[in-house]
């Protein structure tokens, strides 16, 4: 008899999504965490979306996610992103009020009729006979359950860092989940450090605001879930200003009392969202950086330095941020700090998130080695999904590269691995013109109702979305302007479907409208790149069975054989997206693969 179905521990934005696809498939879950009162809490900026990250947001959504209802509820400010570039690099970004946001997604757990919490700190996972079992508390507790998902994010033997400062923490002020990284090193798992960081947050009324830019957000805001019709929100600024040639000169003066440059971190940070001093070292040449201030809620005068993250004392910090226009008199309410933490190697994982090391031990989230709320969720997201489809005794879902920026990110996890804190990018999908954040519930909705989260009320709002979508096509195809017809003068770059008065498309949404417009311009590129996906989907159907033996395989090279052991590939298309794997090994493998298909 076990205690539970499922534990998931953490209640970050991977475990409160692992825990909702759990509980929301009817079986009895457990979130362990070490403090009920920071359940969904934003240690970084608190903000949800953004280059490729808005796109993930959507697709979480899409298949019966959380994330997309949460900021909808929160958000202080909204954009979106490129809007003067192409669609496929388009984004929805939103400022959220953190405090709400995390009262929110508490309550929508603690709503969850299936759903229990409990504020206790996990050092061990229970195995029996290679499997996951249940899990051992700080105060004792044994508990039970089928299986276990694990998202400690930062917290796991993390260690936090202010110049000669530091004290192990998860965030500051926050105990460090101490001896499960330990326990799991134990039971075979290659365990790493990274490292990550925040900037300082000042008080509004101490800024001047007039030697700042002023950036307003979107009028009218447009949500992330495609089942909130409209949004009424207030909206608040953020401001942007620049550090200058005095900023780095303390910086650089100060250098040798940052933990980063002294040796007292070993973590690899995040590369694409280095400290304020990386950025002072590795690119003299600039004269300033940019900085956005950014508010943290509607019932605070906190604002977030975006741009500022260091880990120099704090008398330098000072120094530094009083040398910036708009923040000369700042009054810093919380110094800036680095923190260091234990990441689990995700090569020891399979495409559904399950460890290869412990069956029904389901990893997601920074313990992974990503950055971002965004790459969080989407993977507690899929590690929920999953250990649901394992407890239903279904197969895994697994979504593609060619299908969601969550499959791009997965497969970049599982298949080679990460160093340095993963960010997600819309250069890191190949065919993210097909994967534009509008288009999420046509491509996932259908997946996400397949595996019991999004329900029957989502698909008929997307039946009644794609029907929008055909007759507004229909119109512009019946229609003549200049001699030919309204669909082919859309293809024209100059013209939009708002200019061409056409009084039938009056009963057509304004979101429809704009989405028939980007298929129809982007048509030919979508068709290219539709026969592109085609041969991918052709390699990734052509299945490796999980027991296949690559020493019996002659012709392919010894160092391909070791890392096709070491990954264990799913698939033909997996096994070519192995780093530094031969062309000419692919080739051999598949006629092995094919071979013992045919027995």
């Amino acid at each position: 008899m076990r205690d539970y179905d499922a534990i998931v521990i953490g209640g970050g934005h991977a475990g409160i999504e692992a825990s909702l696809a759990l509980s929301r498939e009817g079986f009895d879950t457990l979130l362990i965490t070490q403090s009920l009162d920071a359940i969904g809490r934003m240690s970084c900026n608190p903000s949800i979306g953004g280059l490729a990250k808005g796109n993930l947001v959507r697709e979480i959504d899409a298949l019966g996610g959380e994330m997309g209802h949460l900021i909808d509820s929160t958000m202080i400010q909204m954009r979106i992103l490129n809007r003067r570039r192409g669609p496929a690099v388009q984004a929805p970004r939103a400022q959220a009020d953190k405090f709400s946001y995390s009262r929110l997604a508490k309550e929508t757990l603690e709503k969850e009729r299936h759903l229990s919490l409990f504020m206790d700190t996990v050092v061990d996972i229970i195995t029996e006979d290679g499997r996951a079992a249940g899990v051992v508390t700080e105060r004792g507790w044994r508990i039970s359950s089928r299986t276990v998902v694990l998202t400690t994010g930062t917290f796991m033997d993390g260690r936090i860092f202010i110049g000669e400062y530091d004290a192990p923490c998860g965030r500051l002020g926050e105990s460090a989940a101490a001896g499960l990284g330990g326990k799991l090193r134990e039971k075979g798992f290659r365990v790493g450090r990274m490292k990550t960081g925040t900037p300082a947050r000042v008080r509004l009324s101490s800024l001047d605001l007039g030697e700042m830019e002023v950036q307003e957000g979107d009028d009218p805001m447009e949500p992330f879930s495609f089942g909130t019709e409209a949004l009424d929100r207030p909206s608040l600024p953020c401001y942007v200003t620049y550090t200058n040639a005095e900023t780095h000169r303390i910086i650089r003066e100060n250098i040798s009392r940052s933990p980063l440059y002294g040796g007292k971190i070993v973590g690899r940070g995040p590369r694409y969202c280095p400290s304020i001093e990386d950025k002072v070292v590795r690119f003299p040449d600039r004269e300033r950086h940019q900085i956005f201030v950014e508010p943290e809620g509607l019932g605070t005068e906190e604002m977030y330095l975006n741009g500022l993250s260091s880990s120099l004392p704090e008398d330098v910090q000072h120094s530094f941020i009083h040398s910036i226009p708009g923040l000369r008199h700042a009054e810093i309410m919380r110094p800036a700090y680095a923190v260091e933490y234990d990441y689990l190697n995700p090569l020891d994982l399979m495409p559904s998130l399950e460890s290869k090391l412990v069956a029904g031990l389901f990893i997601a989230g920074q313990t992974n080695g990503t950055s971002g709320y965004e790459e969080a969720a989407a993977q507690g997201l899929m590690a929920g999904i999953n250990a649901a489809q394992l407890l239903k005794g279904g197969r895994p879902l697994v979504l593609s590269r060619t299908e969601a920026y969550i499959g791009v990110l997965i497969d970049d996890l599982v298949t080679k691995g990460t160093e340095e804190p993963y960010r997600m990018f819309t250069s890191r999908a190949e065919y993210r013109l097909s994967l534009r954040h509008d288009t999420a519930d046509q491509r996932l909705t259908p997946k996400g109702f397949a595996a019991g989260l999004a329900t029957e009320e989502r698909m008929e709002r997307l039946r009644a979305k794609m029907a929008g979508i055909e007759g507004a096509k229909a119109v512009l195809r019946s229609c003549r302007i200049d001699g030919k017809s309204a669909y082919d003068a859309l293809k024209e770059p100059e013209t939009s479907i708002f200019m061409l008065g056409i009084e039938a498309l009056g009963s057509y949404s304004r979101s429809i409208l704009r989405e028939v417009e980007l298929d129809i311009k982007y048509s030919g590129y979508l068709m290219r790149q539709e026969r592109e996906i085609e041969k991918a989907k052709k390699l990734d159907n052509m299945e490796i069975p999980a027991d296949f033996d690559y020493d019996t395989v002659d012709g392919i090279s010894s160092e391909s054989r070791e890392k096709f052991k070491a990954v264990r590939p799913i698939s033909i298309g997996q096994a070519r997206r192995i780093s530094g794997v031969r062309v000419s090994d692919i080739a051999v493998l598949g006629v092995a693969v094919r071979s013992r298909e045919r027995g």
